[in-house]
Parts: structure tokens; sequence; C-alpha cells
């Protein structure tokens, strides 16, 4: 099968710097891939590589099945949209969607019915005579990918275009940026360190860190089936504790934690052995807030007790802080029916989660 864009073993070094360390992945047509990791990890200068605005160390780049490494940036058929959007403020909404236009040599006498029908198809329709300064942050952020999408690109590329704007409205242009992919039915390339973004909009998502892929899969499998330390870290909120590993049974796992806190768990991915030092994750809505005398939990079950430290109101995802016996503080999700309207900072209660829903792995080295 053909994708639309392949990145073969791609690496950029900047003299003895190495930003993107022997990176591969294939993109199928018509999805929403994103690139997700914290600043500095090489997700921009991949995206430059991709776009043309950088030039690998080693590796090749083909849009179509076909290398465009010797293809300069303004003959790629990738457009970028770029986190302050560029937009040109001199010019009205039909005027920056046309200058694309002109610099693609498209006759002047069709630019009026390309430009009614894309901004009819990013949701603005009778904004073609409006300035710049007279949209608000989501409109302008429509005119700019208007502008990319008029030209028919194979891929769109879009470097954190949601950084600028204000929470609610991130939010909501989560579920346009979405819509309008599949409205398109145009590859996104999306790069962003917020993973409720990669999350929520896209199909496949590539965790990076110190420019390399940590594991790429589609939200689900991330959240849920984490194969490194740094992903479960990462990937959504996770409660975690460090140890030793005190038992090994196929994938079950004990890991004694420095105040003798006995952990039940399971692998994550690589062997492990009694001995290793280990990490271990659980999210906090695997953890159930139980009476602290409800007595020895199921087998392979884990219980620790303690008192409330605060409760974190947020409507559906409200959650209790308990500091543990241990001197833990360990996070724990509410469910929103209101069962536990009665809880209160001090109470003494348990907590209860399932070794399955306890992932292990070895801790690095420097560790």
């Amino acid at each position: 099968m053909t994708h639309d864009l392949e990145c073969v073993a791609l690496s950029k070094r900047f003299g003895d710097f190495t930003a993107v360390d022997n990176v591969s992945l294939q993109i199928p047509r018509g999805s929403f891939f994103s690139i997700l990791g914290p600043s500095g990890c090489g997700k921009t200068t991949l995206l430059r590589m991709v776009a043309g605005f950088e030039t690998p160390s080693e590796g090749d780049i083909l849009i179509k099945g076909g290398s465009v490494l010797a293809v300069p940036p303004n003959r790629r058929n990738v457009k970028m949209v770029f986190q302050h959007l560029a937009l040109f403020p001199m010019m009205n909404v039909a005027e920056n969607i046309a200058y694309g236009l002109r610099c693609n040599g498209v006759a002047r006498k069709h630019e009026k019915e390309l430009i009614s029908d894309v901004l009819e198809r990013v949701g603005l329709p009778g904004a073609a005579k409006k300035e710049i300064h007279q949209l608000s942050g989501g409109q302008k952020q429509r005119v700019a990918i208007a502008r990319c999408m008029v030209l028919k690109p194979e891929a769109l590329l879009l470097d954190e275009p949601l950084g600028a704007l204000d929470l609610k409205l991130r939010e909501r242009m989560k579920v346009e940026l979405k819509m309008l992919q599949r409205q398109f039915d145009t590859t996104f390339i999306y790069i962003t360190h917020d993973q409720s973004e990669a999350l929520v909009m896209s199909d496949q998502v590539a965790v990076m860190n110190g420019g390399r892929f940590e594991q790429v899969g589609s939200p689900r499998e991330l959240y849920h089936q984490p194969q490194t330390a740094f992903v479960a870290g990462f990937v959504g909120d996770s409660n975690r504790w460090k140890g030793k590993i005190t038992a090994v049974d196929g994938a079950d796992i004990q890991v004694e934690t420095g105040k003798n806190f006995r952990l039940f768990g399971k692998s994550g991915t690589g062997a492990l052995s009694v001995g290793m030092q280990a990490e271990v994750f659980v999210r906090p809505e695997a953890v159930s807030i139980v009476p602290a005398e409800s007595g020895a939990p199921p087998d392979n079950a884990n219980l620790q007790c303690g008192r409330i430290d605060d409760i974190l109101f947020n409507g559906a995802n409200s959650r209790a802080l308990v500091r543990t016996d241990d001197g833990d503080v360990v996070e724990a999700a509410l469910p929103p029916a209101g069962e536990f309207a009665d809880l209160r900072p001090d109470m003494r209660v348990g907590l209860r989660w399932p070794a399955a829903d306890c992932k292990c792995f070895a801790a690095p080295a420097s560790e």
C-alpha cells in the first residue's frame, strides 16, 4: 500500500546534538496522525524536515512513494499551519487565501469560486471580505487552514496551532479540526505537547522523546497499553511508585517500595526479573475508594489506607488526593453520580486497585 507520507530512518544533527534520531513512520492516506512529546523532543524538527525547511542528516522522506529530498519546500505538495498562523494582517480573508493561489499559478478567473468553496467547507461562508482583525481566534484558525486546503495538498502539517488559544476555544477547536480533517479527507500531521489534543483528535499517535519514537499506536493503545515507562507517565495521569521487584510469575510482578509497601502488578514490556529496580503506574480511575476497615483485598489486588488530603472538584473529572499511611499521595477518580458527596478532608479511607491495572516497567539505569 502506498502511504501519503513515509519517513525512512530519518535523522537530523545540529553539530554534536542529535535532534531526530533514526525515526521511521508510515502515514496512510486520509488519517489524522499526531506526534506527541515534551518541548525539545524533536517533533518540530521532524515536521520541518517533512516540509522541506530542514535538510535531513540521514534517511529519506517519501510522499506518495517518491522521495522529496531534492524537492524545494514550495514544490512539495504539503502545506503547513504554524502556531501563530502567519496570516497577513494587511489583507482581508479572500486576499489571504488568494495569495497562495497566485503563488501557485492559479488563474485569477478561478479565484472567487475556489475561495467561496473553501470558506464554505471551513464554516466561514460570507467571510471573504472581512479583515483579519475582525475575526475571532477560532475563525483565524480556519482561515489559515482554508489558505492551505484551497491548494489541495497531499498532507497538511500543523505545528501546535492551538497553543495561542484560550482553554475554552482550544477545547472547541479540537473537535472542529477533527471534523475538518474528515470533511477534506486529507492527511493531517499534527504536532503537540498537549496529550489531550493528541488523544481526542488522532487516529494514530507517535510519542516522541529524546529524538526517538517511544511508541506508535492508537490513542486507546497508548493509554491502556503503554510499552515504556515514559509513555505510561506522559500519556494521561498516573500514580507512580518506584521499588524493587521481589517476585515474578510470568506477567505477574510483585514490587516492594522503599516504605515496605508491596505492589501487585503486570509487566509492561521487556524482561523483568527479581532484584531489578522498577517503576509502577496506575491510573486514578482504576483506584477505588473503600472503607478503611474493609479488610484484606482479594488475591493480587492492592490495598492502602490513609487520610484524604483534599477533594479536587472538576465535574465528571473530580478526584480525591489521599495521603497513605506510608506517606505517598495517591490520586483516585471520583464517580460523577455523587455517592462520595460525604467525603471530606482528613477522613480515613482505603484505596484498592487490581493488579491488572498496575503496569510495571524496568526503571532507567540512572535511577
